[in-house]
């Protein structure tokens, strides 16, 4: 498929995925209007300094996708939509839960609600591996149950049974992207890796909550190159596809091999303000990524070595952007 013209909307175009999706979609000619979270300062997020009013083929829109009107103005005359804005951090959603309904819940109706009323040609909505909650098996397919181990879980599960109904109930041509473990440059310190990077870079100290959890970690690049393969794909509409890279690593592995890397000096120290509640820790994701394959012909590229190497030479340029040491929920 040729994207060359096509008019495209992104959904959560400052955050980190999002940004990363509309660099692609730029570099393949597509017309990108880029909806990012409204905020005084007029600050588009991870797209700041990437881009400007002058960049061909970018319109960049600030809104609320919890406004309805809003969005139905932003979704009008669009071919395709990209859902991505969503709270996403974890530890905040323990604080402030009320918050994760009305942007990942309530949004998601609106934005399924306005590709219905617009006749989009194709939405894709991003779920997440955290849905899953502590595997009952390994590698966990797309028939894996779902459980709500997290507020933000939870309200991601809403999320993707309001995209899920649209399709079955209306037949809008949606399908369900579930990246498990993203992780590259721009990606700020509520994940792990980026806080293991930041602090290894200035201190010889790393506080970490818990080590053993598994995770399955995908290069950002791979991420992007997997939403425009499931939205080129018939095979796809009305499904769940999960990308990732079927390979598991411990977060005390991770912090190892990053340490390594970065600064071989620097020990780790388990700080219990940084452990999640015990029943809330989701223990191990690994992907099973057949279905990715089988139907839209995605797999990932990188290594997490490859991955890793590009995103801590990021962070070395980058590093004053960031607040190391900082516990940021």
């Amino acid at each position: 498929m040729k994207w060359k013209g096509r008019r495209v909307l992104v959904t959560g175009a400052g955050g980190f995925i999002g940004s990363h999706l509309v660099d692609e979609l730029l570099a393949r000619g597509a017309d990108v209007t880029a909806f990012v979270h409204y905020n005084a300062r007029n600050d588009w997020g991870m797209l700041e300094g990437r881009y400007t009013l002058e960049t061909e083929n970018l319109s960049v829109i600030s809104g609320d996708v919890t406004d309805s009107l809003f969005v139905k103005k932003a979704v009008a005359g669009k071919e395709y939509v990209f859902h991505l804005a969503a709270l996403i951090g974890i530890p905040y959603s323990y604080v402030a839960p009320e918050s994760y309904i009305n942007t990942n819940i309530k949004g998601t109706l609106n934005i399924m609600q306005a590709c219905l009323d617009e006749g989009v040609r194709r939405v894709v909505h991003t779920s997440t591996s955290e849905v899953y909650g502590t595997a009952q098996y390994t590698p966990i397919d797309e028939a894996h149950p779902l459980q709500g181990q997290s507020p933000y879980s939870a309200s991601k599960i809403g999320a993707d049974k309001i995209a899920e109904s649209f399709f079955c109930s209306f037949a809008l041509p949606v399908t369900t992207i579930r990246p498990f473990n993203t992780f590259g440059p721009r990606q700020s310190t509520r994940a792990v890796i980026p806080t293991i990077i930041t602090q290894a870079l200035t201190s010889n100290t790393v506080k970490l909550g818990s080590l053993t959890p598994i995770r399955d970690l995908t290069f950002v690049r791979d991420t992007a190159h997997g939403f425009i393969k499931l939205a080129e794909s018939k095979k796809t509409l009305g499904t769940t596809v999960n990308t990732g890279s079927g390979r598991g690593v411990t977060i005390g592995e991770l912090a190892d091999i990053i340490i390594r890397q970065v600064n071989p000096d620097a020990k780790i120290i388990c700080e219990e303000q940084r452990v999640r509640p015990e029943k809330s820790e989701v223990m191990e994701l690994i992907c099973d990524n057949r279905k990715a394959k089988e139907l839209a012909g995605w797999k990932p590229e990188y290594t997490l070595e490859e991955g890793l190497s590009l995103t801590v030479e990021w962070m070395k340029e980058h590093i004053a952007a960031y607040k190391p040491g900082l516990y940021t929920v």
